[in-house]
C-alpha cells in the first residue's frame, strides 16, 4: 500500500457546528501522513476514507439535588466507510461516537472549540486503530 485517500467528512447532524468537518477531516488526514509511510492523493488511494458526521449535541449529565446539571457533555457521531482495495477483506462501514464534558457553569462558545479538538483527536484515533492497527 503506498497511497490512501480522504474525503470531506460532511456535517449532516440536526445541529451544525461550522469548523468540526474540516477538523476532523483534516485531522485523519494529518494522523495518516505522520504514522504511515503512504502519500495521500485526492481520490482512488490504496486506501480510503469516507463519511460524514450524522451527530452533534449537547445534553445534561451529573443532574444536583435541586435537579441541574452539574455537567453538559458534547457528543459527536460519524458514520465512516474504510476501503482497502488491496485486501477488501480488511475493509469496514461503522459508526463512531465519542463526548467531552464540561462544567455546566462555562458557555458551551467558550469551550467549543477545546472539545472539538479532543473529540476529534479521539474519533481520529478510534478510526486509525480499527483501520490500520493490523497494519
Amino acid at each position: 500500500m503506498k497511497t490512501v485517500s480522504v474525503q470531506y467528512f460532511p456535517n449532516n447532524a440536526a445541529l451544525v457546528q461550522p469548523t468540526l468537518s474540516q477538523s476532523l477531516t483534516e485531522a485523519l488526514k494529518e494522523r495518516l501522513i505522520a504514522e504511515t509511510n503512504m502519500s495521500l492523493v485526492e481520490q482512488n488511494g490504496d486506501l480510503s476514507f469516507e463519511g460524514a458526521i450524522t451527530g452533534y449535541a449537547v445534553s445534561p449529565v451529573a443532574i444536583q439535588q435541586n435537579e441541574t446539571a452539574a455537567m453538559n457533555r458534547l457528543s459527536v457521531n460519524i458514520h465512516v466507510k474504510f476501503t482497502n482495495y488491496v485486501n477488501e477483506k480488511l475493509s469496514f462501514e461503522t459508526n463512531f461516537m465519542r463526548y467531552e464534558d464540561y462544567l455546566s457553569t462555562d458557555d458551551l462558545s467558550a469551550v467549543e472549540d477545546q472539545l472539538i479538538k479532543s473529540i476529534s483527536d479521539q474519533l481520529v484515533e478510534d478510526i486509525f486503530n480499527k483501520a490500520l492497527v493490523n497494519w
